[in-house]
């Protein structure tokens, strides 16, 4: 079979791999396309398609969207995201907006646990991420170095998890909102790992039909984190709302060890046939162009 990855993060947000690593990567596992969905940013996108045209490797350019919902967080990713900064305006907006909330509810988090007699500052924080993007991890692993806690689960248990005493929740967007924003912008909308979400399967399918009408276009079946029964369920909901398939790693290089580009723990198998299923529904769609 040959492979592709419509899921995978670079050092633009929270992977450990540059973009151009990764398109190498990416090429040195005999991928035959690669999708780069950063999470909230599009920065990393040019310097991994110019790699990519080096490499000789179909790219597809994309972003990934957290958002809340009644049983935990929904991802939605866009693919094929034109390079285009006039058609890209309003996402970059909003995106930038999601940058800047994550910032701030880190930085309160510092303080929380300033307030509760530890020195622990943001920009600690940020340099242990080296660039990458800050979040409750890199505290967590602050107070171990700090010896606050023996490991970060006892840090989540006690200090940053829902229940902590310095946790602050996430402000995110609704679902409707991230899959209109990326659908304005020209893309093509999937919800990422679907069977993720907490949520029982009569509620998400219900969700699913509700974003249909929003404009969502496909659900990721085929992930890293989806065992057999979970792809027959996302394949079932999709045939119901008439809406297409897509797959991906999820890969984040170091930041997820046991989850490998192109082939997620080992038996991810998503083959052109699905590339192509999306390209042909682009093109009836009147999404982009081959």
């Amino acid at each position: 079979m040959t492979r592709i990855d419509l899921h995978t993060h670079s050092t633009a947000s929270d992977g450990t791999d540059s973009p151009v690593e990764l398109v190498r990567k990416a090429t040195q596992a005999h991928l035959a396309v690669l999708a780069l969905t950063d999470h909230d940013t599009l920065d990393g996108l040019e310097a991994a398609q110019q790699e990519a045209e080096r490499q000789g490797i179909t790219f597809v350019r994309g972003c990934e969207i957290s958002t809340a919902t009644p049983w935990g967080e929904a991802h939605f990713l866009g693919l094929w995201i034109p390079d285009d900064k006039e058609k890209t305006a309003s996402l970059e907006a909003a995106l930038a907006e999601v940058r800047k909330k994550r910032k701030e509810r880190n930085i309160h988090i510092a303080e929380k646990l300033q307030e509760l007699g530890m020195d622990v500052t943001y920009e600690a924080a940020a340099a242990l991420a080296g660039g990458r993007v800050v979040g409750r991890p890199h505290f967590a692993e602050l107070l171990c170095r700090m010896g606050v806690v023996e490991n970060r689960r006892e840090a989540f248990k006690r200090f940053l998890g829902k229940d902590g005493l310095a946790f602050v929740p996430r402000q995110l967007m609704s679902p409707e909102k991230a899959v209109t924003l990326l659908k304005d912008a020209g893309a093509l909308v999937s919800m990422a790992h679907p069977r993720l979400l907490h949520a029982p399967v009569e509620e998400l399918d219900s969700l699913v039909a509700q974003l249909k009408d929003k404009g969502l276009d496909a659900l990721e079946a085929y992930h890293s984190e989806h065992d057999a029964g979970d792809v027959r369920i996302c394949v079932e909901i999709a045939a119901r709302h008439h809406l297409q398939l897509s797959g991906g790693s999820d890969y984040h290089g170091d930041a997820k060890p046991k989850i490998y580009i192109g082939r997620g723990k080992g038996n991810l198998r998503v083959g052109m046939s699905v590339y192509d299923e999306l390209m042909n529904y682009r093109l009836t769609a009147g999404i982009g162009s081959r």
